[in-house]
C-alpha cells in the first residue's frame, strides 16, 4: 500500500506506474482518493475546529454562570449543543471514508523499481543469468509421475476418491526423497545464518490482507468456515505476520527466518498437460526464506536470497536460470521479483521451481510493522523467497537425475538424509 502523502503529492509518477503495469482500468482510482482524501481532510479540520470551540465556549458558560447571567450562558448552551450535533455527524461520516479511501489505496500497486523491465505479462518476462549446462539425454524422459510409478512411489488415484484432483499419497523412496530435499533445504538456511522456524499454518483475515492483494486471496486462500481463518497458501504469510503491530528496535535488524510449512491453494485455472501430475497441486510442502529489514538493505538482501535458491539447485547439480519478471507480471505489492526456474529434460525447457519478491515497505506499512530508529520511526521492507518446494523440485530432480536403466541418482549432499543410499532402484 503506498503513503497517502506520496500518492497527494505525486499523482502524475501513480499513473504512470499504473499505466506500466496495463492496468489502465485503476487510472479513476488515483483522483477520486485524492478527492476522498480532501473531503476526510477537511472534515477532520472541521471536526477539531468545532472540538477546540467547545472548550472556549465551556469555559465562557462556566463564568457567566458565575456571574449570573444564565440567560447568556444558556443561548451558549445551545450553540454548544448544535456544534455537537455537527461533530457526531462529521465522526460517523468519516469512518465510512476512511474505509474507502483505504479499500482504493489495497488496490492500487506498489511504484516498481526502475530496473524492472516493462512487459505485459509473463512471455515478456526476461532472463538475467543461467547455471549449469542443461543437457537431453539420448534416451527418453518419462513424464514424472511415470517415473514416480516406477518405484511405487505415487498413488493418485486413491487421493482422488479421497481428496479429489490435485492431491496425491507419495509412498516409499519418493516419499522419503521428499522428506529429505525438506531437511536438507532447511539445514542449508540455517548454514546461511537463517533462523528455523515452524509458523502457524492458518492466518486470520487481517493478515491475509496485510500480505497480499485481493486478486491474489480470491484466487489462492481457502477460507475456514464459520470462522475468521484461512489456511496459508505459503509460510510468508504467516512468518511476515509474526510482526503484525510491532514496532522493532533497529539494532535487531535484519530479521531473518526460514521456515517450513505446508501450503493450501486453490489453483484457479489450472489445465494443460504439464499441470497433472504434482506440478499445481491444491496441497504441498515448502521451505521458505523472509527478510525484514532497513529500507536501504533491502536490495542487497534481494540478491542474496535468490541466490540461496541458485545455489541450492546447483549444490545437488540442477541447472537452473533466473528470470526478472516484467512489470504487468509483478503482483500489485511487490517492487521487483526474479523467478529461479529448473531445467527440464523431458520438455527441454525451464520451469519456475521458485520466486523471490522485494515487497518495499507494501506489506509493512498495511501490517504496521515499524522501526524505531535513529531518526524517528518508519516502515520496514520485506522480502521472502522460496528455497524450495519439494512436489514441483521432485519434477526436476527425478528429470535431472534419472539413469537410461531407470535409477535415480542421489547427489552427494541428499545422500546423510537418505540414509546413505547412493541410487534408487526401480520396482518395475
Amino acid at each position: 500500500m503506498l503513503d497517502m502523502k506520496f500518492l497527494r503529492e505525486n499523482p502524475d509518477i501513480v499513473k504512470q506506474n499504473i499505466k506500466n503495469k496495463f492496468q489502465d482500468e485503476k487510472l479513476p482510482l488515483v483522483d477520486k482518493v485524492i478527492e476522498l482524501d480532501d473531503k476526510r481532510r477537511k472534515m477532520q479540520q472541521e471536526a477539531d475546529d468545532l472540538r477546540n470551540r467547545k472548550n472556549v465556549l465551556s469555559k465562557q458558560i462556566g463564568s457567566l454562570m458565575k456571574e449570573g447571567r444564565k440567560e447568556e450562558a444558556d443561548k451558549i448552551k445551545a450553540e454548544v449543543a448544535k456544534d455537537a450535533e455537527r461533530l457526531a455527524e462529521l465522526e460517523s461520516s468519516e469512518g465510512p471514508i476512511a474505509e474507502e479511501i483505504q479499500k482504493i489505496m489495497y488496490t492500487i500497486p506498489n511504484i516498481i523499481d526502475k530496473s524492472v523491465p516493462i512487459g505485459r505479462d509473463d512471455t515478456e518476462n526476461v532472463e538475467v543469468t543461467k547455471y549449469g549446462d542443461p543437457v537431453v539425454p539420448d534416451y527418453e524422459i518419462p513424464y514424472h509421475t511415470r517415473i514416480m510409478e516406477s518405484f511405487d512411489g505415487i498413488d493418485l488415484d486413491a487421493a482422488g476418491r479421497v481428496a479429489g484432483n490435485g492431491f496425491y499419497y507419495l509412498m516409499g523412496d519418493i516419499a522419503r526423497l521428499h522428506s529429505s530435499i525438506i531437511s536438507y533445504a532447511r539445514d542449508f538456511m540455517i548454514d546461511r545464518g537463517f533462523t528455523y522456524c515452524v509458523p502457524p499454518f492458518m492466518i486470520r483475515s487481517n493478515v491475509v490482507t496485510g500480505v497480499m492483494s485481493f486478486a491474489e486471496m480470491d484466487a489462492m486462500m481457502y477460507k475456514i468456515e464459520g470462522e475468521d481463518l484461512y489456511l496459508i497458501g505459503t509460510s510468508e504469510h504467516s512468518m511476515i505476520g509474526k510482526f503484525i503491530d510491532q514496532i522493532l528496535d533497529e539494532d535487531t535488524l535484519p530479521k531473518t527466518l526460514t521456515s517450513y510449512s505446508p501450503c493450501f491453494r486453490k489453483e484457479k485455472g489450472a489445465h494443460g498437460l504439464e499441470e497433472r501430475g504434482v506440478y499445481r497441486i491444491h496441497q504441498f510442502e515448502k521451505q521458505e526464506m523472509i527478510v525484514v529489514c532497513r529500507p536501504e538493505d533491502s536490495p542487497m538482501w534481494f540478491d542474496r536470497l535468490w541466490q540461496n535458491t541458485v545455489d541450492l539447485f546447483r549444490s545437488m547439480d540442477i541447472p537452473v536460470r533466473t528470470l526478472e519478471c516484467c512489470s504487468g507480471d509483478l503482483a500489485d505489492l511487490k517492487v521487483k521479483s526474479y523467478d529461479v526456474e529448473a531445467w527440464s529434460p523431458r520438455q527441454k525447457k525451464y520451469f519456475e521451481v521458485g520466486s523471490c519478491s522485494n515487497l518495499g515497505d507494501a506489506q509493512a506499512r498495511r501490517l504496521r510493522i515499524r522501526v524505531n530508529g535513529k531518526d524517528g520511526k518508519y516502515f520496514a521492507h520485506t522480502l521472502n523467497n522460496t528455497v524450495v518446494a519439494p512436489p514441483r523440485m521432485l519434477i526436476a530432480f527425478l528429470e535431472n537425475n534419472l539413469g537410461e536403466d531407470g535409477s535415480v541418482n542421489i547427489p552427494e549432499v541428499l545422500r546423510p538424509y537418505m540414509g546413505g543410499t547412493e541410487k534408487l532402484i526401480p520396482k518395475h
